[in-house]
This record gives C-alpha cells, structure tokens and sequence, in this order.
C-alpha cells in the first residue's frame, strides 16, 4: 500500500501523468482538426458551389450531430469505464466494456440510417420549413445516411483505443479520411478529371467514402498492429451480463445527456432554419469553423476523462485520502490549462473570422451575419473550453456521469431553449440576439463547475 502511496504522490508518476495528458490532448486535437476538416471541406466546397446545397448540408448535419452526440456518448461510456480498467490493468474488461459499446452504437446508427432512407422528408422537416431546403438537403441524406453505421464503428473503437492511450491511430485514420474527401470533393462536386458533375450528392459519396476508408484503417490497426488489447474479431462482440449491467449503468447517464443535447441543438436549428435564409446559411458556416477552432478544447476534455479514470484506477490502493488530495491536485491545474486554451481559442476565432469567411462565395448579408455569429463564438468559446472539460473531462472521468446529465437538461431545456425561442418568435429580437440566447449556457455553465470541481464530490466507485 504504501508503495502505491509514493508512486501516485511523486514528482516522477505527476511528471508522467502530465506527458501522457499532453500527448493524448495533442493527438486528440489534432485527429479532430482533420475529423471536423471533412465537414468543413463539405461546407466550403458545397458553399462555393451552391449556397442552396450549403443550406442542404447543413441540415442534413444536424441528423449526424444527433448520431454524434449519442455515438459519443456510448463512446465516452466506454472510455470512463475502460480508463479505469487500464489502470487496473484490467484488459479482459476492457473488451467487454467495448463490445457493449459497438453493440449498442450499430444498434443506434443502423436504426438511423433505416429512418433516413424510409422517411427523409418528415426528418428533415424538423429543422426547416422550406421545401426547396428540403428537396435539396434529401439528395445528400439519401446517401450520406450508408456512413453512420461506419461512423458509429469507428468512433466507438477509437473510445477503446484511447482509454488505452492509443490515440495515434485515430490521426492516421482521419488523415487518410480527409485525403480522400478532399479529392473526391473536389472530382464529383464540380466535375473534374472526366467525373460528371454531381454537387450535393457528390458531396455526400466523398463523405460515405472517407468514412469507409477510416474505419478501414481502424479495425486494420487493431487486427494487425495492436499489443496492448490483443483484441480478436469474436471478442468486439462478445461480453457479460455483469459488463452489459455496469455499461448501462455508467453510460446511460452520458449518452442521454449527448441525446439530450444532439436534440436540443436540432431543436436550436429548427429555430434559426425558420428564419431567413441567410441566418441558415451564416449558422451553417460559423458552426463549421467554431468546431475547427475549438478541438484543443474537445481534446482537453477527452484527454482529462482518460487519465483522470485511469489514475483512479491506479490509485485505489492508497486510500481515499490520499488519492483525493491528489486527483484534486491535478483537476486544479488542469483548470488552468482549460482557461489558457479557451482564451487562446478565442483570440484565433476573433483574429481570423474574416479571413475564413472569404473563402464562401455567399451574399452580402449572410456574411455579416456570419461575422456576427462567429464574433459571439469567440466569447463564449472562452465559457466552453473550462466549463466543458471541466464537467464532461475531469466530473465525468471521476465516474459522477449523472450529474453531468442533469445540468445539460436544466440549461438547455429550461434556460436556453425558451428564451431562444422567445426571442426569435414572441419579441423578433435581430438574428444576432437569439444566437447569443443559444449560446449563453456556455458561460452560465461555468459557475457550476467552478463549484462542482473544486467543492463537490465527483470521485465515484463504477
């Protein structure tokens, strides 16, 4: 005991905790600079093509967001649960923990993918009333829609992989993914090198292309090049009872919480999508490039839920004091380096806003609104990058999944939703106020966690 004692205390295992952090943030950041690169290579491409097929893709993202926040929140289940076994060394639950992830994220996505293929019109109806948007945005659905079942796959493996510390991958993976959208992109939407001409559609076979070719490469490295799980094909869908039990248990809370606030954004763009046209069209490209600019702040959060688990999982044996005046120790450091990303991230955002802005080819207005929208952003992306890693990062990574859950539907249904949809339809505040109501979570939020980290209790048996 004592020996675990010294070794979770000492200069040298804090320095190790540190390198690992930075490294699995860096690797993170990065891999999500080039996940979130296909969708801007989408926007912009499409933009320059077609304001209208802008429109299009922009909607028919918010049903991938959806899929994204519940996939992700299967996949941080699996990496708050996994974490602690890598600290426990503990590879057999590992795979388990995984296998209950993949089963229920194809089991999501698939179910998706049916909905999109049976029904695209009422889908696409929630989030906007123009039927030429409609029309538009259901040529690219139809076959987008064959890469949410890759998406799924590919996210929750690299949920497995991570909480391992085996990010690189994932940028490999990604790399090779916006290589191929890039070039396809190019080819079908605007007709080079012999293709037809295809525009939105084209768009949407470079998208389902990338997705195949990532989740190739994935499920090649871990069948040819992984020594730290050893994973076989059968065990990725082979678990327990016991396992199947404490994923539901653990996950559940994160993956309504990411459903919660997949719909609530949907909801948001229901809001702006029965506006003008040119608020769509300015959200779509300020909602793009803020999720470009803000992957240091997404990457802390994954990178502190990981090594917060794992060093739980390695610490157990100190005792409960011990291994809380530590914990503690790091989440008050970690802390700052939350505040220094989000400052810079917001700095970037505001310096370069115009610069982006000038690859569209769009109108006068939706590039004043667009300037407007991503102005807001580069506040209150200050807010998002401490209270997010703050909650989702280091409260989470604790095991405390509920919590998070709850405050996510406090704000978003009770505070942001209706405020922003009286702005909108009872007062007709100007475009750029409504945008600030859905925005304003993201600083209100941050109260809460400078309590809840630094005065709660978050440490949680899972």
């Amino acid at each position: 005991m004592n020996t675990n004692l010294i070794d979770i205390s000492s200069k040298s295992t804090r320095a190790d905790f540190w390198r690992r952090y930075g490294k699995l943030l860096l690797t993170i950041a990065f891999q999500n600079v080039i996940v979130y690169g296909v969708n801007l290579l989408d926007n912009i491409m499409i933009g320059r093509y077609s304001e209208l097929s802008l429109s299009g893709v922009f909607i028919v993202n918010q049903i991938q967001f959806l899929l994204q926040m519940i996939v992700n929140g299967i996949s941080d289940g699996t990496v708050v649960i996994s974490s602690r076994h890598w600290g426990e060394k503990n590879i057999a639950g590992i795979k388990k923990t995984a296998a209950c992830g993949l089963i229920f994220g194809l089991s999501v996505s698939g179910a998706l993918m049916i909905f999109a293929l049976a029904a695209p019109t009422p889908l696409l109806s929630i989030f906007t009333d123009k039927s030429y948007v409609i029309e538009e945005a259901t040529k690219y659905l139809r076959i987008v829609c064959f890469s949410y079942v890759f998406f799924a796959m590919t996210q929750v493996l690299m949920g497995m992989l991570r909480s391992v510390e085996s990010a690189f991958v994932g940028f490999i993976g990604s790399c090779a993914s916006l290589l191929v959208n890039l070039v396809l992109n190019y080819t079908l939407i605007f007709g080079k090198f012999g293709a037809p001409e295809m525009g939105i559609e084209g768009a949407a076979l470079a998208t389902l292309a990338a997705r195949v070719v990532e989740t190739g490469i994935i499920i090649g490295y871990i069948a040819f090049f992984d020594k730290k799980l050893n994973v076989k094909a059968a065990e990725l869908f082979r678990t327990t009872k016991e396992a199947a039990g404490k994923f539901v248990r653990v996950s559940l809370p994160v993956v309504l919480s990411g459903t919660s606030w997949g719909i609530a954004m949907g909801m948001q763009t229901a809001i702006l999508g029965r506006l003008t046209d040119p608020v769509i069209s300015a959200n779509s490209i300020a909602s793009t490039v803020f999720q470009i600019i803000s992957v240091f702040s997404y990457g802390s959060a994954t990178a502190a839920s990981v090594m917060i688990g794992k060093t739980i999982g390695e610490g157990k044996e100190a005792g409960p004091d011990v291994l809380k005046k530590e914990i503690m120790h790091r989440a008050h450091v970690l802390q700052i380096i939350f505040l220094c990303i989000g400052t810079a991230t917001g700095l970037a955002l505001f310096l370069f806003k115009d610069f982006i802005i000038g690859f569209y080819n769009i109108t006068p207005d939706t590039m004043t609104l667009a300037v407007q929208f991503m102005t807001v952003l580069s506040i209150t992306v200050i807010g998002s990058s401490y209270q997010m890693p703050c909650l989702t990062g280091i409260v989470r990574g604790g095991g405390d999944t509920k919590f998070v859950l709850f405050n996510d539907i406090i704000f978003m249904w009770c505070i942001v939703l209706p405020s922003s949809f009286a702005a909108a339809f009872v007062f007709e505040l100007h475009p750029i106020f409504i945008f600030m109501c859905l925005k304003a979570d993201q600083i209100l939020k941050c109260f809460v966690a400078v309590v809840k980290v630094n005065f709660g209790n978050w440490m949680k048996k899972i």
